[in-house]
């Protein structure tokens, strides 16, 4: 497999930093109309759907034996296997299937190179693991942390997961998704370190953060293993240039319940690929880059909580709007992630019409 141009013959993304410069600045290009034409799929409206969503009628049908699933790939020479995991009534999924999966390149594509099986996160089938294991849909999605949907578990022809996505992302961020892992590229490197070389104007032109009142000034000694913090902390990882991070901004960091409820949090911004100096809430003494490293980070803007010892209760680590990010803020505030293993749990026993 050609590991620069992708089994198919091109990629989309990766960008050689030993490039010829005439070549560089066509990849940089290519990059930036791309991202241009997916900046609409950051903002949407978010609230639960009126109508139910059904998986597409060209997801494989399946036993759910996973076991199975990989050898008919392998039979089929395909790359991997994908188990997409959704509801019924959530806009992020609507989304990633009729914005996404609908883009005709990124269907061919994942058509050609992958089979995909459909869970819903409420649901009662029986699904057999990667070890024989049975258990529901519903503890699948809980044990597999599921906290957003939809959530992708990338299997490469071995049934090793190398790949997960919790929430949403732009076209552009699944496509890339995909050719990673349809070419291999796990085996050298993480996706963060992927998505490093074909962000080339994100990575080398950082620009300016945007501030807000409510972000603590620095110097960030974010220790809570000697004194627990008074309050839940939460982390923004962001950088310039970054279009999901003006949306952020411009949008719930403006809608006045929102800043309520992070008021009620510390809130500490940190540029995504800086040196600057951290002490982190478990109190290593990293850079704010190395830290992101250490957390595998590869999205802008990442939220990441801690409660008051400085243990990590969740991350939004994708594409989130006003509804999502109020019932996160809700989930931390009330200390219902003391009693609910996950995020979705929580939201159900708030809105048990979301298991219809």
């Amino acid at each position: 497999m050609n590991r620069q141009t992708g089994k198919a013959g091109r990629n989309y993304f990766l960008v050689r930093l030993t490039c010829p410069l005439v070549l560089l600045c066509v990849a940089i290009n290519t990059m930036a109309a791309t991202v241009s034409f997916d900046r609409g799929f950051v903002s949407f409206d978010d609230a639960p759907l009126e109508d139910p969503l059904a998986f597409p009628d060209w997801f494989k049908l399946s036993f759910l034996d996973l076991r199975e699933d990989i050898e008919e790939v392998k039979e089929a020479g395909k790359q991997g296997l994908i188990v997409y995991f959704g509801q019924k009534y959530c806009a992020y999924c609507k989304q990633f299937l009729e914005a996404d999966l609908e883009a005709g390149d990124i269907q061919t594509y994942l058509r050609e190179h992958f089979d995909i099986i459909g869970i819903d996160i409420h649901g009662d089938r029986t699904v057999t693991d990667m070890q024989g294991r049975e258990l529901t849909e519903s503890a699948l999605a809980i044990r597999d942390k599921t906290n957003f949907t939809p959530s992708v578990i990338f299997y490469n022809t071995a049934g090793k997961e190398v790949l997960r996505l919790r929430g949403y992302y732009p076209p552009y961020r699944f496509r890339a998704a995909l050719e990673y892992v349809a070419d291999a590229h796990y085996r050298d490197e993480n996706y963060r370190q992927y998505l490093a070389r074909a962000d080339v104007p994100l990575v080398f032109e950082p620009g300016d953060l945007i501030d807000e009142p409510l972000f603590l000034p620095g110097p960030y000694m974010l220790d809570r293993t000697v004194r627990p913090g008074e309050r839940p902390l939460v982390v923004f990882f962001e950088q310039g240039n970054c279009h999901a991070c003006d949306v952020l901004h411009s949008g719930p960091l403006q809608d006045p319940e929102i800043v309520m409820r992070f008021e009620q949090m510390e809130n500490v911004q940190l540029p995504f690929w800086s040196n600057t100096p951290v002490i982190t809430p478990s109190g290593e003494r990293l850079t704010a880059r190395q830290w992101a490293e250490n957390l595998g980070l590869f999205y802008t803007p990442t939220l990441i909580f801690f409660d008051e010892k400085g243990s990590e209760i969740m991350r939004v680590d994708s594409v989130v709007q006003f509804y999502r990010l109020r019932n996160v803020l809700d989930y931390i505030l009330s200390g219902g992630y003391r009693e609910y293993p996950t995020f979705q749990r929580w939201r159900t026993s708030r809105s048990p019409m979301l298991l219809k």
